[in-house]
């Protein structure tokens, strides 16, 4: 299949509602999300997972945006709240908070469908032409005004947005077949035995997550799946499943415009995978380009200090190595080697951190070691502790992940409660 660039997006965008679900917990974070919403958890040093959906929006040129919230969403509307107010009302322009409200009966969001079903009122009165259904849990960069021209233009009742994954990756997504044309004849939801793409053997065609509806249409199908007792009202499992087959569903290519090829796209939905996701951008040229200026991630802006690395002494000198260090940090005559900091940091005398992710507010004490690990907000290391070194001996304090990666909480520490939003 090939998209064509097409004409009347800025049109297309202004007519559209982009609905970001984010009230899921993301439970393979473990404790990362004990006690905030996966969308909400800090990524790549100065973001929150959210950023990158909600900018997409705007650089695509949507200016009418729900963030959909249940699970722990204090951080999540918070930040929402201070870092996506820029937009201005009296254009009917917004980033508004849908928070889980019994609009439609007493239940809570039972279902990502249900998610947007319990809010038809609400999207009645915006009006949209099309309606823009996003997971807000991933990190990517994305024209969705391509999408949008292109399930205009292919005259589709619902497009899904795919990429190429391998069969054993496929497992956890929603599985497509699709014709030579593009329309969807097969979907799938996270089957034990994935379907292969024509002509490659080893690879499946996964949906994102990421749905252009036209809205009247969309309303019909909600509102027939709210009656159905059995359903789950989601759309993987029942909206999707359902429809396809018996309307016409397009999918589309998820590519690098310039170059054809699978474009960078990454679910940092377990520990391994944010861990490895963060360090990525150390790289020399990493495949998400956040210094990118045509394409920028906006976020709440913290009013910081630069970062400042102190003494130059042989024993102790304060240095970072192949790293990615964020503002407010203070390296003391310590060493920091491939790791990535997040804001207001400190990192005291004669301490080592290699191949570690460190969020905000961190402090590591004295001759502290900590390699290959994602140290939470708000924790206190101890002078002196060892982290990623022995572990089976990190496995009686901490969380270790099948690919040998540390996480610390403050509870694990053993410090008093402090909830890291």
């Amino acid at each position: 299949m090939k998209v064509q660039s097409q004409r009347f997006v800025s049109r297309l965008t202004r007519d559209t509602l982009a609905l970001v679900l984010a009230g899921g917990r993301g439970a393979r974070l473990k404790d990362l999300t004990a006690w905030r919403a996966k969308p909400a958890v800090p990524f790549g040093g100065k973001f929150r997972i959210i950023d990158f959906p909600l900018a997409n929006c705007i650089n695509s040129g949507i200016r009418r945006i729900a963030v959909l919230t249940q699970y722990k969403a204090h951080s999540l509307i918070q930040h929402v709240q201070k870092g996506w107010g820029f937009l201005r009302g009296e254009f009917n322009e917004f980033v508004e908070i849908w928070p889980a409200q019994q609009r439609v009966d007493t239940s809570w969001y039972a279902g990502t469908a249900d998610a947007v079903y319990q809010n038809l009122d609400i999207i009645r009165e915006h009006d949209p032409e099309y309606i823009l259904v996003l997971a807000g849990d991933h990190i990517y960069k994305m024209d969705y005004g391509d999408m949008i021209a292109y399930h205009v233009d292919t005259n589709a009742d619902m497009t899904v947005a795919c990429l190429e994954v391998d069969l054993d990756t496929a497992k956890a997504f929603g599985v497509m077949a699709c014709d030579q044309t593009g329309q969807v004849y097969e979907f799938q939801e996270k089957p034990a035995d994935p379907s292969p793409m024509p002509g490659k053997s080893d690879r499946a065609l996964a949906s994102m997550g990421v749905y252009v509806f036209n809205a009247s249409f969309l309303y019909e199908q909600l509102v027939r799946d709210a009656d159905v007792s059995k359903s789950n009202h989601d759309f993987g499992q029942d909206i999707i499943p359902h429809i396809v087959g018996r309307y016409r569903v397009m999918a589309f290519p998820y590519r690098d415009t310039q170059t054809d090829t699978q474009a960078y796209w990454r679910d940092v939905g377990t520990v391994d995978a944010y861990w490895a996701a963060n360090l990525e951008l150390i790289g020399v040229t990493p495949e998400l380009n956040l210094y990118d200026q045509d394409w920028p991630i906006w976020t709440y802006q913290e009013q910081l200090p630069p970062a400042k690395f102190v003494f130059d002494d042989d024993d102790r000198r304060g240095m970072a190595v192949d790293s990615m260090v964020s503002g407010g940090c203070i390296i003391s005559g310590a060493l920091v080697r491939h790791s990535l900091l997040f804001s207001n940091v400190e990192v005291d005398a004669h301490a080592l951190i290699e191949d570690s992710v460190i969020l905000p507010d961190v402090h590591v004490g004295k001759n502290c070691r900590i390699k290959r690990a994602v140290v939470d907000k708000g924790c206190h290391v101890p002078e002196g502790m060892v982290i990623g070194e022995n572990l089976e001996e990190d496995a009686r304090r901490f969380h270790v992940s099948p690919g040998g990666v540390v996480l610390v909480t403050s509870d694990m520490l053993g410090a008093p409660r402090r909830r890291a939003r």
